[in-house]
């Protein structure tokens, strides 16, 4: 599903802050950082690699591996093995590096310590990494340079000009035996991925939303032939006709559109964040944020893109580390060939490498402070993607407030968040992650979605003006049904190392008058116990406990935190394809909203390491096998949750963000409510509107 959102081969291009362009290159490493020269790493030993260390290891490995044979291996990654969460004495720097082999095919993961190569494997035939961004920018060229392809665009639809067309690369997600197939090579293992075809029709450049004209052949390619090994959709004649109406959301192209709007409406009054003071957070040590109680380490990622570490309040620890691991796109469409139209976006093209470089005053308002990021490229070459994460506060409305009626008295405090947050543009689709820490010992997550439509034409058989499984969001164009299952790791560390999880429903009982109802708790105990559903009719919710006699002095009960699904967005259900299906086996962490696993550092991935062509089960459901304690043990728990999209002709040809996300909050952690210091406060800056103001009446 991914094109990549920077280009390694092209040359940086900058982009004023008022075009609110993400920028879409690497820059080189040694280019001035955001926030000032290149800091040096901090002295916490989970920060990820610098560009000096990516460049030494790399170096190590480009030497192990020629003096195996293999010249100019193509880097899939280079990143920190982490280590466990507080150790007592640092360990030594390691960095885990993912290679290919252009020559047979083969994928070797390497353990580098310093310069030294300490282990090598291979892995097993046919496992497919990650698609990197220069391997999604190979299978559009592979496709669009084919003379195969070129043949078909002319003979069906007279299209010549191959700069006209564009090819989104999705992994192949293998949904039947004939797709599996699909994978055996001559002499290596097929790296596949299928390029989804569109016209653009409007504008010289790249502004034309093609997705307003979809294509409805289908070439899958091979990365390491470098090769179209077939073209679907050619049987299916005659060719129907690509739509040709503009509905366009660009600037540049707004003036096109067929029916929609083609001026821009009066521009609306300025409305400014402004903080004369400045922030309240603090930064020191590189990446360690200080706000309001709260402390956190900022990390990021090729493959996870933004991650908390070391979460504590007032010194008092509450998570090790937090982070989106995973994410099912399954498509409902049962016609050939969308049966394979499924993305693990997270596992297939990782959201670091798709993260974008945010503008000060568009993607991010108010006083900012941003993290530039390092990662490697396909050479093994250090590289800064600048302004990945963002940092600001926001103001949220009205926190407590309580008017004693008798005397008309007003207590009243205004609401501030720490945001920490991180934009990834995954092909069509974008992908807003917001960790937001509260004056009220909460943490949120947020994601917001928005982008355009994977669209397409509607599929033979299927009624033109009202397809079966999807809608019609402009004159001949079809988006099809789909969900986004998201997966996050919280490894949880309240007040300690040790914590139980249980699940807390709130039933009615038993009384006289039938006015009873309350909480009802139960301990979850073993790995298989805690595979759980969310119930809103229950207030369902699940309560993570000290279990290392930490109590609290007013209840007597172990101090925790609770895990509220669905605070953002609507409740959502389950993953929706069949427990038969490919995607449900293969995306089995969608199929229940919590899963407990005891802390194993090799337990990373819920759908497991290597999810492109992936054909056995893996992660979760493989994990929980042995049925392990998780009682009064170091835990994680992997909450699933998700947006089930049925699209709407709103959403095109650019989406309006929805909303979906969960919350952590103190249940007994505190003494009271922790936020009753906060002083009172009038905001200066407000003004009446004395046109129309109650107070003149």
């Amino acid at each position: 599903m991914l094109r990549s959102v920077f280009s390694l081969a092209r040359p940086f291009a900058s982009a004023s802050s008022s075009t609110c362009r993400p920028l879409l290159s690497l820059l080189p490493a040694r280019s001035v950082w955001s926030t000032g020269q290149e800091p040096q790493r901090s002295t916490s030993y989970l920060d990820a690699l610098t560009p000096d260390e990516i460049q030494r290891v790399s170096s190590a490995v480009k030497q192990y591996m020629s003096a195996s044979g293999v010249n100019n291996p193509r880097f899939v990654a280079v990143s920190l093995k982490e280590p466990k969460p507080n150790m007592k004495v640092p360990p030594k720097r390691q960095a885990e590096v993912l290679v290919l082999n252009p020559s047979n095919g083969i994928a070797t993961e390497l353990l580098v310590q310093g310069e030294e190569v300490l282990s090598s494997e291979d892995l097993p035939y046919g496992t497919q990494p990650m698609l990197t961004p220069a391997d999604c920018d190979l299978a559009e060229t592979i496709s669009k340079s084919s003379e195969e392809v070129q043949r078909a665009l002319k003979e069906r639809y007279g299209i010549t000009d191959m700069d006209k067309v564009v090819g989104d690369p999705w992994s192949v997600h293998l949904a039947s035996e004939e797709d599996r197939l699909l994978v055996e090579g001559d002499n290596k293992p097929r790296r596949l991925v299928q390029t989804f075809l569109y016209q653009r029709m409007e504008g010289d450049g790249l502004e034309c939303n093609h997705y307003a004209h979809p294509i409805d052949i289908l070439p899958i390619v091979d990365l390491n032939t470098k090769s179209v090994v077939r073209i679907d959709g050619l049987n299916r004649l005659p060719a129907p006709k690509i739509p040709t109406d503009s509905v366009n959301y660009h600037r540049n192209l707004l003036h096109t559109n067929s029916y929609l709007e083609t001026q821009w409406r009066p521009r609306m009054k300025d409305l400014s964040i402004v903080q004369k003071d400045g922030p309240t957070f603090k930064v020191s040590d590189n990446n360690l944020v200080e706000w309001q109680g709260w402390s956190v380490r900022v990390g990021f990622n090729y493959r996870e893109g933004l991650v908390l570490q070391d979460v504590k309040y007032k010194g008092r620890p509450v998570m090790n580390r937090a982070s989106l691991v995973e994410m099912a796109v399954p498509y409902g469409d049962p016609s050939a060939p969308f049966t394979r139209k499924c993305a693990f976006d997270v596992g297939d093209y990782g959201l670091g490498y798709c993260a974008n470089s945010l503008e000060l005053g568009c993607d991010c308002l108010g006083h900012i402070h941003y993290f530039d990021v390092a990662m490697a490229d396909e050479f093994g070459n250090p590289s800064v993607k600048k302004k990945a994460i963002c940092m600001h506060e926001e103001d949220t409305g009205i926190l407590f407030k309580h008017v004693e009626y008798r005397n008309g008295h007003n207590e009243s405090r205004r609401s501030r968040e720490l945001v920490i947050s991180s934009i990834a543009t995954v092909v069509n689709y974008e992908y807003l992650f917001y960790w937001r820490f509260k004056l009220d010992g909460s943490i949120e997550f947020e994601i917001k979605l928005s982008g355009e439509l994977s669209t397409n034409l509607t599929s033979p058989g299927e009624d033109p003006t009202n397809p079966s499984h999807g809608v019609l969001v402009a004159p001949g164009v079809n988006a099809q049904t789909h969900q986004h299952m998201f997966c996050c790791r919280l490894d949880m560390s309240v007040d300690g190392e040790k914590n139980t999880v249980s699940e807390i429903d709130i039933v009615a009982e038993d009384s006289r008058y039938g006015n009873a109802f309350g909480p009802v708790e139960t301990v979850l105990k073993k790995e298989q116990d805690a595979v759980r559903l969310y119930d809103a009719n229950k207030a369902r919710s699940w309560k993570i406990s000290n279990a290392e006699g930490k109590l609290n002095p007013i209840t007597g009960k172990p101090t925790a935190y609770k895990l509220v699904p669905f605070t953002r967005g609507a409740a959502g259900p389950t993953v929706l394809t069949h427990e038969t299906s490919s995607v449900s086996k293969k995306g089995a962490f969608a199929q229940a909203h919590l899963w407990v696993t005891p802390f194993d550092e090799k337990e990373r991935y819920p759908a497991g390491e290597y999810t492109p062509q992936s054909l056995e089960q893996d992660g979760l459901p493989k994990w929980i096998k042995g049925n392990r304690n998780v009682e009064a043990e170091n835990i994680v728990l992997w909450h699933s949750f998700g947006v089930t999209h049925v699209p709407r002709v709103e959403d095109f040809p650019i989406m309006n963000v929805e909303h979906t996300g969960f919350s952590l909050k103190p249940d007994g952690f505190f003494d009271g409510n922790p936020a009753i210091d906060i002083a009172p406060d009038v905001n200066k800056g407000s003004k009446l509107n004395s046109l129309n103001c109650c107070s003149s009446i």
